[in-house]
């Protein structure tokens, strides 16, 4: 029986992979087993067993932070920390964005076949790559959540100002379309649009690209090695692609066209708001940080909660009101009722009789070659000789003068499309 159990020991030993202290200490205890009785092998294996138990427990709080499982290292605690919030917070915002400009984008390569308009059909492709931008910049921000290095600052100054160009790039091109479409009544194809926005954002990828490679193949430096200066100074163009987008939004605000100053409103409220957020993020990155003493703590909360602010705020107020106006049917054309007299006793009073009367017919009424009574050109006569040429808002014709001329009903004209049948003519050189 004590054979087995030195074998159980030893197994048990190997299973915890203790350290060379704990395996001098388990072979005294060994030696000391033939010394001892029985009843206090029990008492030793409990000690050993909370003793290792005490020592792993403390090794696994100082390297898991609250929140977080075993399987989490330090590059990705931020993650999952409850110590700092904020990088749960991005995280929550950037992933229900990214599932909200999803299902935008889905919806409309769905319905992209019902959209017949060509104004409406021409704004899908600048708001498909807006949306494509927003997601590039919900995914960006997973990146200031990782522990920085050499390859993730990289990324970090590479692709900052591109997606910003791409999405201020297409509240441009939105602009110059809501701009035609209130003084011109047309507007540019969507693929031209869609091109412009790219060959406009891509100025902004070559001015990060010459950043990179005068700083860190050049000189040498370290890629996490820059002034918020210089990375504020690398989006300069930015800021003129958003301030050039405003502006554009302002113009077509003053258009013509009532029908296209809701979007431009739209897109007014998306630039404003945005250019508030480019002021403020700047200006803690800046100033605010270092004037609070938290300069290098609180650089990467600031461009993370920047990029999903920029984000939700391009979804809620430009995505969404755009995607809902191409969506929306055309109005159908209603066909006239003929048969509403409501509508033909309001004419009837509002306006004179012969502002329905064509052209021909009214010829036909005036002409002088039909005849009538002498008591009624006496009556005619009376009343000055104004009523055989009647103004659109004049008198109607006296009593006696209808009572010989055929005076068709509007019904009558509107059956016969302005024409006077032979019949009623007939009637007419009967009565005179």
């Amino acid at each position: 029986m004590t054979h087995s159990f030195y074998l159980f020991y030893i197994t048990l030993i190997n299973l915890f992979d203790v350290s060379i202290f704990a395996l001098i200490i388990s072979l005294f205890v060994i030696c000391t087993v033939h010394l001892l009785e029985m009843a206090f092998l029990p008492i030793v294996l409990l000690l050993l067993t909370v003793a290792h138990h005490a020592r792993s427990q403390d090794a696994t709080n100082e390297v898991t932070p609250r929140g977080c499982g075993i399987g989490f290292k330090e590059p990705y605690i931020l993650l999952c920390d409850m110590d700092a919030m904020w990088g749960i917070a991005v995280e929550a915002l950037a992933a229900a964005g990214t599932l909200v400009s999803i299902i935008i984008v889905l919806v409309l390569l769905g319905r992209l076949s019902h959209i017949s308009e060509a104004e409406k059909r021409s704004g899908v492709g600048p708001i498909l790559l807006l949306l494509l931008g927003v997601l590039g910049l919900f995914g960006l921000s997973f990146a200031y959540l990782i522990t920085q290095d050499q390859i993730l600052c990289l990324v970090r100054r590479a692709l900052w100002g591109l997606f910003f160009a791409v999405c201020f790039s297409c509240l441009l091109v939105q602009g110059i379309r809501l701009r035609r479409l209130g003084q011109e009544h047309r507007s540019p194809g969507g693929c031209t649009l869609t091109g412009l926005a790219l060959g406009l954002s891509a100025v902004q990828g070559i001015i990060a690209a010459e950043w990179l490679l005068l700083t860190v193949l050049r000189e040498g430096q370290d890629a996490c090695q820059y002034t918020p200066m210089d990375f504020a100074l690398a989006c300069s163009y930015v800021l003129t692609l958003l301030l050039a987008a405003m502006t554009a939004a302002a113009i077509a605000l003053c258009g013509k066209t009532r029908q296209w100053r809701r979007n431009a409103v739209w897109l007014l409220v998306s630039c404003g708001l945005s250019v508030l957020l480019w002021v403020t993020w700047v200006g803690f990155y800046l100033y605010a940080n270092a004037w609070l003493n938290k300069a290098p703590a609180w650089n990467d909360p600031t461009l993370a909660f920047a990029l999903v602010t920029q984000g939700w705020l391009l979804i809620i107020f430009h995505a969404i009101p755009e995607s809902k106006n191409c969506l929306i049917p055309p109005p159908q054309p209603s066909a006239p009722n003929y048969f509403d007299t409501s509508q033909n006793s309001t004419r009837r009073r509002g306006t004179s009789f012969d502002e329905d009367i064509p052209l021909s017919h009214r010829q036909f009424v005036e002409n002088q070659g039909y005849g009538y009574s002498d008591e009624n050109t006496a009556g005619l006569r009376s009343s000055g000789g104004a009523s055989q040429h009647n103004s659109n808002t004049a008198a109607r014709p006296s009593a006696p003068f209808r009572s010989n001329v055929y005076q068709p009903t509007e019904m009558t004209m509107i059956l016969n499309g302005g024409a006077v049948s032979t019949s009623s003519q007939s009637q007419v050189h009967a009565a005179t």
